[in-house]
């Protein structure tokens, strides 16, 4: 076969296309993408447009997987598929939901999570590319862009159970995908911010929350070595093995599948002072470190696809 070198997706990660996502999610339209409102309804046919662009395959009859969230609102995760030759997935996930607009005061959510959907949907048009020159890998990718997060992981919690339950079908195999298929699930949230560092000399920085045994820190290692990435890495949050418990183990989207014993890494550059503020907005992101952070997510996915 012909060596398709990763580089060649490189160009698709830009600022302004990243900037476009973050300030699309974080307009007026989208109202702060509350589970069940207008706004969430536009934020996802946004994602299941760019899906779609991205050369993925719904999941099934359609993009759109809906549960109804502990308040009672009809909320959607929106599922595309990237077959890959083998019979193994790896999920890759960021939740698009916030806390929407309360009192008349929109809350844009750009950190969190805008910044990881635009990353997940920067890295389907990276891997779509790559498939475009001929690359193939052995493991398919489900992409999900996951509602529910503000409402105790309810999106998260749904595609475990739909996976569970056989009913996320593989559109090129018409079977059901089965846990025991799922190989990894990586889940980016908040990867936008630089108010947060590990080391105050160092705004480019990111945060890999794994088991030491299955996580493959090995390869966002040899990911760090390319000089278009070459970040300050940590392992954990903030050196506190409480807070990297709490994160990893309880609070993020990666739960239902350590639940069920698969390996699962969350990619964040932490929480800020802005989180669930109003001015957790589009311009107070950093694109180019952005950047970096989604070809440091795309090289390890490279690798352990």
């Amino acid at each position: 076969g012909v060596y398709i070198s990763a580089r060649n997706a490189e160009p698709l990660a830009d600022e302004a296309g990243l900037r476009s996502r973050v300030e699309f999610l974080t307009d007026s339209l989208c109202t702060g993408r509350a589970s069940g409102t207008p706004g969430s309804i536009h934020a996802q046919a946004s994602i299941a447009r760019q899906f779609d662009a991205s050369g993925l395959l719904p999941a099934g009859d359609s993009w759109f997987h809906g549960f109804r969230t502990l308040s009672g609102a009809t909320a959607h995760n929106v599922v595309g598929i990237l077959p890959g030759l083998g019979e193994k997935y790896v999920v890759v996930a960021a939740h698009f939901d916030h806390i929407g607009t309360l009192s008349g005061t929109l809350y844009p959510g750009a950190d969190s999570n805008a910044s990881g959907v635009a990353a997940l949907l920067t890295l389907a048009r990276m891997f779509q590319r790559m498939k475009e020159l001929g690359k193939t890998y052995s493991h398919s990718i489900i992409f999900v862009a996951l509602d529910g997060k503000e409402q105790s992981l309810g999106g998260s919690h749904h595609l475990w159970n739909e996976i569970a339950g056989g009913r996320i079908i593989d559109p090129k195999r018409h079977s059901p995908i089965r846990p025991a298929d799922i190989d990894r699930m990586v889940n980016i949230d908040q990867v936008g911010g630089t108010e947060a560092p590990l080391r105050k000399s160092r705004p480019d920085y990111l945060m890999m929350l794994c088991e030491p045994e299955n996580g493959r820190k090995d390869a966002l290692l040899i990911a760090n070595q390319s000089p278009e990435v070459n970040l300050d890495l940590g392992f954990d949050y903030y050196g506190s093995k409480d807070f990297t418990r709490v994160f990893y183990r309880s609070i993020s989207d990666q739960k239902p599948f350590l639940d069920h014993g698969i390996p699962s890494v969350m990619f964040t550059s932490g929480i800020t002072l802005r989180n669930n503020k109003a001015e957790d907005n589009a311009a107070s992101l950093d694109y180019a470190i952005l950047r970096r952070r989604v070809l440091a997510m795309f090289y390890y996915l490279v690798r352990v696809i």
